[in-house]
Order: C-alpha cells, then structure tokens, then sequence
C-alpha cells in the first residue's frame, strides 16, 4: 500500500520501456518513483546501476527478454519482441498502472478493475515519423531495415489497437498531445516534463566553447553540430554516446570533443561554463534546452517540435524584444542555417541575459511536474473508480 500523505492509498505499479540510463524519459519516471516511494517498476530490460539511486531503489521486475546476455547492449534489434514481451506482464493486483512511454510500455496488458494511466514521451518513433531518420540512410540490406519492412505495419497496428487498455493518456508537451490525436485517435491532457530547476543555477561563466548533451541518434543531427564547429572553427563539447559515436567521431575536426556520459554534476558545470547549447534535432519535448536555461544559457535550436512551447526566439531582424530572448531559432536542418544562426547568436549575445533565461524556465521545475501531475492522476483515477462502480 502507498503511504505518501495519504495520497492515492491504493496498490501502485510504475511501468517504463526500458532502464538502460538516464534520459529524459528516465527523469520524468524518477519524479514518478518520489511520488509513490514503494511502487514497483517494471521494464523490458534492466542494466543494474545505468539509472539513478531513486529508480533503482524500487524493485525492478524485467521481462523474459532481460535473461538474454548482453542484452542491454543489443535490445533495440528485438523490437518486434517488444509487443509480447511488455504484455507479458500481469497486474491483477494492482489498483492503479502508470505507464511511462516512448515505446510499448503503454501497451500494457490490465484487468477491467485497474486503471492504466499512460504519460507519454511519444508515439512509438521507429514506426511512424522517425521511421526515415533511423532507417532509409541505411545500407539496403542492414540488419535493422530488413526487420523494419518486414514488421513496421505489424507494430503499428499494433501499436493503435493496444490502447485500449489506456484510460487516460497524458502528454509530455502539446507537440506530442496532436500526434497522440493523429496516431491513435485519442485526446491527452499535457503535463510539461521537469528539470531539476532548484539543481541549476545562473551563470555569467563563458568559456568560449558550445556544447551538446545528447544521445547519438540519427534524428538528433549531431552531424550537422559537427560540420558547423568545423566550418566555424569553434570548440564544442559533446556529453553524449549511441549507435553513432564512430561515424561522428571521423567526421569530426580538432575542435570537436566528445566527453561520454557524465555525472550530473559535471553536465550541470559544463553548461554553466559554456557560451551556447546547441540543440539541432527535432524533439517531442527536450529536456536539454530546459537544463541549459535553467543555468542561464541560451538555446541555438532547430525551430520546431518541443522548443516551441519552451523557448523564446530572438528576433533575427530587430533588438527590440518584449521579452528577453532565450534562444536563437534556425528553421532548416542544414548546416548553412545552423551556421547562420550561431552567427547571429554571436552577433548579438550581449542581449542574452542569464537570469532572466533561468527565470523563464522555473514553471518546468520537477517539484510544479510532481504536483501538476499528481492532481491528474487523482482526478482520473476517482473518475474511473465512478466509471466502473456504475
């Protein structure tokens, strides 16, 4: 049973895709793990020690496919397992399923007596908009996009017709609620993802070098980062690893350095020192731009998705703003319109103010996350015990 203030005092399980470390998707599950402290945590996979003390002090049941060796390293080749391994879960015994979700954890099986509430990062990506980004730049005959002509219209039916057993869906930015309504059909209330707002701090620190913290994905363009350091000659830092460290690290020129993984409190420094984040992909969301404000420093951001609802363009052709500008916006992932657009962040950084980009940030703190999305949870889930005593 739940003992949090009396909050919810029913039985709770947490449900998340997978623990492998710790990204956005992780954060938002760790306010989930702070708001119900003895709710399990179930995952398709599990390496022990990749997320942070707060998740890992949950028990953690993995599914059938966690018994494979190695399998955190390789698990993204199994995704046509995916569907069958997550449901094969059972949660008779609980009362009330939160699912986190940017794959099939909101495909979850449940009982009609339990409530299943899904926050959602974003619709499955591999099988709907990201599908070109993350296969059709692939040898014809890779391994990943043999499997994805074979299985993508299995996984996308089934990706709509398991979310039935949803009652409530909830959105991580207004960007990923449409999709929720064009993919599946269904409306989602939004709920803002967090950053440890009270973790950050202003800083005037400029040490003359851009960062990017980031996994290395196709659709997170570290290349064009890349390309425009080398072009510009500008030193930039790259916290960050995935499928496309070694293509990244030979395009790469001498001022180009990649950090791997780090603590938080070494990321939390190297945005207080640095002069810039750069953010080029297309995001549902993206905690990184929250982070990088929320010590002060502005956003050079390709102007769509998640960016839209969290930062304020500076206006390209005049200095008079009504309010301060916390980023700079490019409208083209290319490499020309990045480089245009940190030319006229350097043109004009004299009118980024620190203060006021923190400021700007402190609604998406995770405590205003916690309570905003605890009332929805308690709202819906006494409306669905009223649904179903009827």
């Amino acid at each position: 049973m739940q003992s949090n203030d009396n909050f919810l005092p029913v039985k709770i399980a947490l449900v998340h895709d997978w623990l492998t470390g710790m990204r956005g998707g992780e954060r938002c599950l760790e306010s989930l793990c702070e708001l119900f402290p003895d709710a399990p945590v179930y995952t398709l996979v599990h390496v022990k020690g990749s997320v942070s003390e707060v998740i890992e002090r949950h028990p953690i049941v993995t599914s059938y496919l966690n018994v494979i060796p190695n399998f955190g390293k390789f698990y993204r080749y199994f995704l046509p397992l995916f569907p069958s391994a997550i449901r094969s879960f059972t949660f008779d015994d609980f009362d009330l399923v939160l699912s986190s979700s940017h794959c099939v954890a909101k495909g979850i099986r449940v009982s009609e007596g339990t409530c299943h509430i899904s926050y959602v990062h974003t619709p499955m990506r591999y099988i709907w908009e990201g599908h070109d980004q993350y296969f059709c730049g692939r040898s014809l005959f890779s391994f990943g996009k043999i499997g994805m002509a074979i299985f993508r219209k299995y996984l996308q039916r089934w990706d709509v017709e398991s979310n039935a057993s949803v009652y409530r869906f909830i959105a991580n930015s207004s960007n990923v609620a449409k999709r929720i309504k064009h993919q599946y059909g269904r409306e989602a209330l939004v709920v803002h993802a967090p950053v440890d707002w009270h973790a950050c701090e202003a800083s005037n620190d400029d040490e003359g070098f851009y960062l990017m913290v980031t996994a290395f994905a196709p659709y997170k363009k570290v290349d064009l980062a890349i390309q425009a350091a080398n072009q510009l000659r500008l030193r930039l830092k790259i916290v960050g690893r995935g499928q496309e460290h070694t293509r990244l690290q030979h395009l790469a020129g001498p001022t180009v350095e990649f950090l791997g993984w780090t603590s938080d409190e070494r990321v939390r420094e190297l945005y207080r020192q640095c002069r810039a984040v750069l953010f080029p992909g297309e995001e549902d969301f993206g905690i990184v731009p929250l982070e990088a404000m929320a010590s002060g420093k502005p956003v050079i951001a390709f102007g769509r998705g998640g960016v839209l609802e969290t930062v304020i363009p500076l206006n390209p052709v005049t200095a008079i703003e009504e309010t301060f500008p916390t980023g700079v916006f490019f409208y083209e992932q290319t490499v020309k319109s990045l480089i245009e657009a940190i030319q006229l962040f350097e043109k004009r950084r004299s009118e980024f103010q620190p203060e006021a980009i923190r400021a700007h940030v402190r609604v998406f703190d995770r405590e205003y996350f916690k309570e905003q999305i605890k009332q929805v949870i308690m709202t819906n889930y006494k409306q669905f015990r009223q649904s179903t005593s009827c």
